[in-house]
């Protein structure tokens, strides 16, 4: 670990280094990753700094208890020492995590589609909230959200929804949310008051950004216009302003119609497909790497049932992580905070284990 510590000393200074030379500014995409660099090894910097320093006061504390003889002042000594040893397993244990390899994604904004599942109108009811639900936690993180596609139905609920998140670190923070939510209640047509049992499912994608190079060649792309459908303001639906775009290898079909213009409506639909290519890729390599998915936090599989919201109870379960929480309102309202620490720290434990095995 230390010599690894060395080696990330060693690569800041030259980057700070790089940094202040005449004209460092002068290529804006270069030094720009040289920022991006630098604020990546920095905390590591810093933290080895502060175990290196406390590693000092504990050799300190040891050399003054030999020489000392007064009974007082080794007691002090004694609970310094104590103290200094307690915060290098601290140190120690946040330079292990500091370590581990960094998904490349974590930085990006997502795209997020859900889908209602079994359940019927219910279904599109709980998807809605769903939906909501991440509108509200993105909104409280200071992030923007984007519709691009939607299917709604007569009640409110939605078949189906593709939007964005964009603000920084949203990756990281919405990756273990896909899977099949289900939900537990008795829903309102139900005139017998029994529960029911409905589910949606949700897929996070990071964006395909410009340092991805994800080649669609035209040929294997179809691009329809069309009027769009639904609940729309004006000039939405009297115009040609839908796109659809049909990719032929794979299958996939895009939609878009939340814009007025066709072009926005193109645009965020080939961003769109990027980002499912992408996705695919990514889940291509994460099956190919069977141990590595055995020690992550569930399987990664989009048909696992990742969380249980049970209205009778009030409650939230995660069953990756067999976590609990009474209070349903305000996860729905958007406070995920407790479930994704949850999942970050499970998930990161699983790692330094299987690190500390090899």
């Amino acid at each position: 670990m230390f010599e690894q510590l060395e080696d990330v000393q060693i690569r800041l200074e030259e980057i700070l280094m790089r940094l202040s030379e005449p004209g460092a500014a002068d290529d804006p995409r270069a030094f720009q990753q040289l920022m991006k660099q630098q604020a990546e090894l920095q905390p590591v910097a810093d933290a080895y700094g502060a175990y290196r320093k406390n590693e000092d006061t504990i050799a300190d504390s040891l050399e003054l208890l030999d020489e000392e003889s007064d009974p007082e002042m080794k007691e002090m000594l004694r609970e310094e020492l104590s103290e200094a040893k307690k915060k290098q397993g601290q140190l120690e244990q946040q330079l292990r995590l500091l370590l581990l390899p960094k998904d490349p994604n974590d930085d990006k904004n997502v795209i997020v589609e859900i889908r209602a599942g079994a359940g019927g109108e219910e279904a599109a009811l709980f998807a809605y909230e769903i939906y909501r639900m991440y509108v509200k936690y993105a909104e409280g993180k200071g992030w923007k959200t984007e519709l691009a596609s939607l299917d709604e139905t007569g009640l409110g609920g939605f078949k189906e929804c593709t939007f964005m998140i964009k603000g920084n670190g949203a990756y990281s923070c919405l990756k273990y949310e896909s899977g099949v939510h289900r939900v537990q209640r008795v829903p309102a047509t139900e005139s017998g008051g029994r529960i029911h049992t409905s589910t949606c499912t949700v897929a996070v994608m990071p964006e395909a950004t410009d340092d991805i190079t994800i080649d669609i060649p035209e040929k294997d792309v179809r691009i329809d216009v069309m009027r769009a459908s639904g609940n729309g303001g004006q000039c939405v639906n009297t115009t040609d302003s839908a796109v659809r775009l049909t990719h032929y290898p794979t299958g996939i079909v895009i939609y878009s119609q939340t814009e007025k213009s066709q072009l926005q409506n193109k645009a965020k639909a080939w961003a769109l497909l990027k980002a499912k290519l992408y996705d695919l890729e990514l889940q291509k390599r994460h099956d190919e790497e069977a141990d590595l998915r055995r020690s992550q936090i569930g399987t990664g599989d989009r048909s696992e049932k990742i969380r249980t919201y049970n209205f009778p109870q009030g409650r939230v379960t995660d069953h990756r992580i067999k976590l609990t929480l009474h209070q349903l309102d305000s996860v729905l309202n958007g406070d995920l905070t407790e479930l994704i620490n949850g999942l970050t720290t499970a998930d990161q434990t699983a790692k330094l284990a299987k690190m500390e095995n090899h």
